[in-house]
């Protein structure tokens, strides 16, 4: 088919040219000069036409079979592939054939094999079947005969036999309970001291110890008289304007700032600050001071509270918590900065909760505003705990938070485990060693009221209170208290120390019974 396309193309090729050829050579016929030359010309062009027709044709022909060739070799590969596939399904189909087979045999031995069985199983239910007549026929022989022997009907006996068996399972029941009781406690004491030790670890803060008066530095002595002005006009402004005390003494080179709302108290220390470096004290100017660093004090407190909520990782919080929140940092508690205690006890709320497999959020949440109530207790009457509760209720946290906040002193019976873990939180904090601190005065009244309760009962040598307030030894007459006293004494003196003194955190009882013998080698 190849080789006709070819040649009709040469044809017409070759006819085209022939026809070019005749027209000019029948133009050139009017010159007789030329017509030698033309005919010698379509010749020359006829001779070519018919070497590159030629040519054409050879190259198509060539083309052509190459074509073929290549065409067969596709063909063959294909059918030696399909040659391949056809063998390999023929063998895994006589694969499958021969498995089949097998399978087939094997069930046919399974079959003999369970008809055997069958007629085997057949004869057993029959023979257990005699048995179980002989021994129905033996019980109720040995029954007739307990019977006889014991005096007893069979109801009778069966029911001793249940009562004692009753018995002797509630025993060992009790028994296993109380193994079971004992190690769980044991258990449970070890594993939460684990817990509040990691936990108390992983938060512990350092804390500033804080008072209620604030101290000024002054450049010179000369300052205190401009503080004071004329006639006392301008410490009178001052302490009208701020609500504070300033207190103006013969130390040196400096003033003292006293009242009981921090947060009054820290705008005075900065607006004094402010017009000391001013220089400008009067009348107008204090006002105009106190006036604007208390402004500046209100975005101040929003903007601690905002650093805590997102060092808390605590979000959703309403703008007026926030700021009570800033308020707390002002607001110190045994010299425990509130703010602080408030964002450990959410830390160890948050860490006691993951331990459980409780929402850790939630508990931290509970834990860092357990104490907001304490922002504004010093202007409404209440406990920190209800003012708290009210707060976060008009604010819109949930009953979880709010129950926590509300019990966290026992106030009202706990709403969910939160509020539990709420409270652990917040003793952990507070209690911890270095967290708070006392007046010299009620912590000396502390210690010698242990050791006078101790001194108090009957065996007791000497008493000490050590680790400051919280550990308390106590050194027995060994002669008049044996060992089970001791344990005795340690226990109600515990008790009273519970019942009669107030106190932060945990003391722990220490009974010492010891006989010493003394003799000289002269």
């Amino acid at each position: 088919m190849i080789w006709n396309e070819v040649e009709s193309y040469v044809y017409g090729l070759v006819i085209g040219i022939l026809l070019v050829i005749l027209i000019n050579f029948f133009k050139k016929t009017l010159s007789n000069k030329n017509i030698l030359n033309a005919n010698d010309l379509a010749k020359k062009i006829v001779h070519d036409a018919e070497s590159e027709a030629q040519t054409l044709v050879k190259e198509a022909i060539l083309e052509a079979k190459d074509k073929w060739y290549k065409q067969q070799k596709k063909y063959e590969k294909e059918i030696e592939e399909r040659k391949k596939d056809l063998l390999m399904l023929e063998k895994k189909h006589n694969e499958r054939i021969l498995s089949l087979d097998k399978r087939q045999e094997s069930l046919d031995k399974k079959d003999s094999n369970l008809h055997d069985f069958d007629k085997s199983l057949q004869s057993q239910e029959k023979e257990i079947a005699v048995r179980k007549e002989q021994v129905e026929s033996l019980i109720v022989q040995q029954t007739e005969k307990l019977s006889e022997i014991a005096r007893l009907t069979p109801e009778e006996a069966i029911q001793i036999l249940k009562n004692n068996l009753k018995n002797k399972a509630r025993n060992e029941a009790a028994k296993e309970v109380r193994r079971i009781l004992d190690e769980t406690r044991l258990e449970a004491t070890q594993l939460s001291a684990k817990i509040l030790a990691n936990a108390i670890q992983r938060v512990s803060l350092d804390y500033v110890s804080e008072t209620t008066v604030a101290v000024v530095s002054l450049p010179d002595d000369e300052m205190k008289g401009r503080i004071i002005g004329r006639e006392g006009r301008n410490i009178r402004t001052f302490e009208k304007a701020s609500g504070v005390d300033l207190i103006i003494d013969d130390t040196p080179e400096a003033v003292v700032l006293s009242c009981f709302d921090p947060v009054r108290r820290e705008v005075a220390r900065r607006s004094l600050e402010k017009l000391i470096t001013d220089g400008r004290i009067h009348p107008g100017r204090i006002e105009q001071v106190i006036e604007k660093i208390t402004k500046e004090m209100d975005d101040n407190l929003v903007k601690i509270g905002e650093e805590a909520c997102m060092e808390m990782n605590i979000h959703n919080i309403s703008a007026n918590i926030v700021k009570l929140l800033g308020r707390l940092r002002f607001r110190t508690s045994y010299g425990q900065n509130v703010l602080q205690h408030s964002k450990e006890a959410g830390w160890i709320c948050g860490m006691l909760a993951a331990e459980l497999g409780l929402n850790q959020e939630i508990a931290r949440r509970c834990g860092f505003l357990h104490d907001i109530g304490k922002a504004i207790d010093h202007e409404y009457d209440g406990s920190h705990a209800a003012l708290g509760a009210n707060v976060a209720k008009k604010n819109g946290e949930s009953k979880i938070v709010i129950n926590s906040i509300e019990a966290h002193h026992e106030e009202v019976e706990y709403g969910s485990v939160y509020a539990v873990l709420t409270q652990v939180a917040d003793a952990v904090s507070g209690a911890r060693p270095g967290a708070r601190r006392e007046m010299l005065e009620t912590y000396m009244k502390r210690l010698e009221k242990m050791e006078g309760i101790a001194n108090a009962i009957e065996g007791v040598n000497k008493s000490f209170a050590i680790q400051a307030g919280r550990e308390l030894r106590i050194i027995v007459d060994p002669t008049t208290v044996n060992d089970e006293k001791t344990a005795f004494i340690a226990s109600d003196i515990a008790e009273k120390i519970e019942a009669e003194m107030q106190y932060p955190g945990q003391i722990k009882v220490i009974c010492i019974r010891e006989m010493r013998q003394t003799s000289i080698a002269r």
